[in-house]
């Protein structure tokens, strides 16, 4: 089995995602570690109360952040492997048609586990590197001794070593278990596909043909009644087929809504560097998964676009039917993003820093839910046309020879 420097170029999404993960993580940990070796030289009662509240907080975040996005690498990886399975069926095929064991070509799946491997030890690196700054931003109010950071050897290998094994077996394994199919089924599975999209070709000339059949007048009325349903239909049988796509469209907006409206309240709450560092990560996991998505869906569609174009859809009616039915998920991302966060700081604040007088009562931001909510609208729907645009330009000369 030949997996390709593009290949892997294709899986940078999992390499940010475990860069932003490990970045929080041992930024958040590592401060937890070596806050501990000055619990003896506390002795100002106001200086234990936030020692204990620090604490707390690099464990909510550390667990919270790093879980979510544990998941978010997970759920990548598997689409990943699975995309690429059902790119290169004819090769596996042939692979196990020529006596190898399902283990065999699995275990070459193992090389994935090096682009979370290149992600982690990245976010390991960048949050050492903004460690000095990052331990003095905590101490701003100088209740606390002064400390500086130590290199953690477990602390390296828990946040970089074994998430990079541990993604390199899950990925044999989701091989393993996605190959169980026979070689003949492989080989074949090509023709099924192209099977697929003729059949959703042969649904356009079919519309297309009853339209042309008509006069002028009449064809205005047959696209009304026959178009529409034509269309819906793409759009419902794209969302059936692409249920993983939806959990990454609505987990990128889910992201930028949640971290960009928690940004806002930081630079009260924190300090300007967090208000920065989270709006930097929300905004660049959302452009990374809704990238991901959405060329996956545009590439899935590739043919059917360029058929329907044939038969004279505009772009924009192949994007409302291709991506349109994405854009509720998209607004419920933001919807889930907005309350996660009011509940996220609102929990802390109550119970972790309950007894930290100096922080100031955490009320839901109406103004920077706003702001948010434009700069997501405007965004998104800037994509959303930059696609659409793309699929005027997409080549049925190259799409029938690919």
């Amino acid at each position: 089995m030949i997996i390709g420097y593009k290949d892997l170029f294709k899986m940078i999404g999992i390499s940010i995602v475990s860069f932003c993960a490990v970045f929080v993580c041992a930024l958040f940990l590592n401060y937890d570690i070596d806050l501990q070796n000055v619990e003896a030289l506390i002795t100002n009662e106001m200086a234990m109360i936030l020692y204990e509240a620090l604490r707390n907080m690099s464990k909510v975040v550390s667990i919270v952040s790093g879980g979510c996005l544990l998941l978010t690498a997970v759920v990548l990886l598997c689409f990943y492997i699975g995309h690429y399975i059902d790119t290169h069926q004819k090769q596996l095929g042939i692979l196990k048609a020529l006596g190898y064991s399902r283990f065999s070509v699995a275990k070459g799946f193992a090389v994935f586990g090096m682009t979370v491997l290149v992600g982690t030890a990245l976010g390991f690196l960048g949050a050492s590197l903004l460690t000095p700054t990052f331990y003095s931003t905590q101490n701003e109010e100088g209740l606390l001794p002064d400390f500086d950071p130590v290199f953690h050897p477990a602390l390296f290998a828990a946040l970089v070593i074994l998430p990079a094994l541990f993604f390199a077996m899950l990925s044999v394994a989701y091989a393993y278990r996605r190959l169980k199919i026979p070689a003949l089924a492989l080989i074949r599975e090509s023709a099924a596909s192209t099977r697929q999209s003729k059949a959703d070709i042969a649904g356009a000339k079919k519309q297309g043909a009853g339209k042309n059949a008509r006069s002028h007048q009449g064809r205005a009325a047959s696209e009304s009644e026959t178009g529409l349903p034509f269309l819906a239909a793409l759009r419902k049988s794209n969302i059936r087929r692409s249920k993983s796509l939806i959990f990454f469209i609505t987990f990128a907006v889910f992201c930028f809504s949640s971290m960009m409206q928690m940004s806002f309240s930081m630079d009260e709450l924190s300090s300007a560097m967090m208000s920065v560092m989270m709006m930097s990560i929300g905004f660049v996991l959302a452009c990374v998964t809704l990238f991901i998505a959405t060329t996956s869906v545009v590439k899935a569609n590739s043919k059917t676009i360029t058929m329907m174009k044939v038969f004279g859809y505009r772009a924009r009616d192949c994007a409302g039917a291709v991506l349109g039915g994405y854009r509720p998920w998209a607004y419920l991302g933001f919807v889930l993003g907005t309350i996660y966060q009011y509940v996220l700081l609102k929990l802390v604040l109550t119970i972790v820093f309950a007894d930290v007088e100096i922080l100031p009562d955490y009320r839901f931001d109406v103004p920077a839910m706003l702001i948010t909510f434009a700069v997501f609208v405007l965004l998104y729907e800037s994509v959303m046309r930059l696609y659409a645009k793309k699929m005027e330009h997409l080549s049925l000369k190259e799409i029938m020879l690919d």
